[in-house]
């Protein structure tokens, strides 16, 4: 491919996400590999070069562009150099015309930008949640040990014990060390918020929002396999996902339990008001993963990030439930937004008596409201925010 082809195929792709993203289709990273499926020709130098270009738009694109021309043309903006490359070649873009616009370049549409700022997160700390995320995996302590296991490439040590940073693209699934469950892919704010999960062996966990398991997994690792797991989620294909997962990472999962919306406590009754921990990884906008996904700031809406909101709130209440007095619910949420953070423990207090909290013991974050919040400006992880809330005796 030309380097005007490329920024035509850059332009083609961003008309596929700007479409998706208005229309809660497909994300990004998924139109960018079926979309060179069909164009064979297109070499790895051709398909790196034009995933680069159409991450560079995203980041730089704050509102949803009109269309991939005007994003492409904001990357122009900053780069002289494509601006030549809008040449009317056979396979490259029209040249630029009189009169056309580029598309907005900011942080975030306007009203997630007020939002964000209402959280504390403006100027730099804004312009961190769009940088490039390294890649942080943990070794699996069950298997092995940080200081003597041999990788194909060296890591940098981070202070989780666990945890060891790679550069953004470092192919580790492809190491055997992945293959055989020596090693987890996890980001070191995410594993911080288990090694800060105070269980004792003996007890009962509850995992309410366990996706495909990386909690779970790194809390049995964390315990030695000594403390009773629970898996539980509303998604079937990333439940069981965990099975094997376990099973390579020698992990023991007690029981996965498949969650009805709606209808949860049925399947949680063996354990309701009988657990000692459990832990909501809530859904959530992920503003905190804007790094690796910065496309989601374009499919949030208010209405989206009310409805999560309102399903964080449920999902704190039917974990309330499980706890047995004295015990505790962890409250996670990989966002920097204080709706999906400090607001939801002041409405769940509000709603729940006799319940207090307390801000995890662990050497990152910052406090905001009454728990801990990380962000990629201060501590280089993804964003999250984190609380304990205790049960009463």
């Amino acid at each position: 491919m030309t380097p005007s082809a490329r920024v035509q195929a850059a332009i083609e792709l961003l008309d596929q996400i700007i479409e998706g993203a208005r229309n809660k289709g497909a994300p990004a990273d998924r139109l960018i590999s079926a979309y060179f499926k069909t164009r064979r020709y297109a070499g790895s130098k051709d398909r790196r070069a034009v995933r680069d270009l159409v991450y560079q738009a995203i980041r730089l694109c704050g509102e949803v562009p009109y269309d991939g021309r005007s994003a492409m043309l904001a990357v122009a903006t900053q780069d002289e150099a494509l601006v030549a490359l809008f040449d009317g070649s056979a396979h490259g873009p029209a040249k630029i015309g009189g009169g056309e616009m580029a598309a907005f370049i900011g942080t975030a549409p306007e009203w997630l930008d007020k939002k964000l700022a209402a959280a504390g997160i403006y100027g730099k700390e804004a312009e961190a949640l769009l940088g490039r995320a390294a890649l942080d995996i943990r070794v699996n302590a069950l298997k092995a040990n940080r200081e003597s296991i041999e990788l194909p490439e060296n890591g940098e040590p981070l202070s989780a014990p666990n945890a060891l940073r790679f550069p953004s693209g470092t192919q580790v699934e492809q190491w055997s060390q992945y293959r055989e469950g020596q090693i987890e892919i996890q980001d070191h704010a995410s594993q911080w918020v288990c090694e800060s999960f105070e269980a004792q062996p003996g007890e009962t966990i509850i995992d309410l929002c366990a996706g495909a398991g990386g909690k779970a997994l790194a809390l049995a690792a964390k315990l030695g396999n000594a403390a009773s797991l629970v898996a539980c989620d509303t998604d079937k294909r990333r439940l069981g996902n965990l099975a094997p997962r376990a099973a390579r990472a020698g992990a023991q999962i007690d029981h996965t339990v498949l969650l009805d919306p709606g209808r949860e406590r049925e399947a949680l009754a063996p354990w309701l008001g009988n657990s000692d921990r459990v832990l909501v990884d809530a859904p959530c906008s992920g503003s905190g993963t804007w790094r690796r996904s910065p496309e989601g700031r374009w499919r949030l809406d208010p209405a989206e990030l009310k409805r999560l909101t309102k399903l964080q709130d449920h999902v704190l209440d039917i974990g309330a439930e499980l706890i047995k007095p004295g015990g505790t619910l962890t409250f996670v949420t990989c966002s920097v937004l204080d709706d999906e953070g400090a607001n939801r423990i002041d409405a769940f207090l509000a709603r729940h008596e006799g319940w207090s909290v307390t801000k995890p013991t662990i050497p990152l974050g910052r406090s905001r409201g009454k728990g801990l919040r990380l962000t990629p400006f201060h501590d280089d992880t993804d964003g999250f925010f984190v609380a304990n809330l205790v049960s009463g005796c």
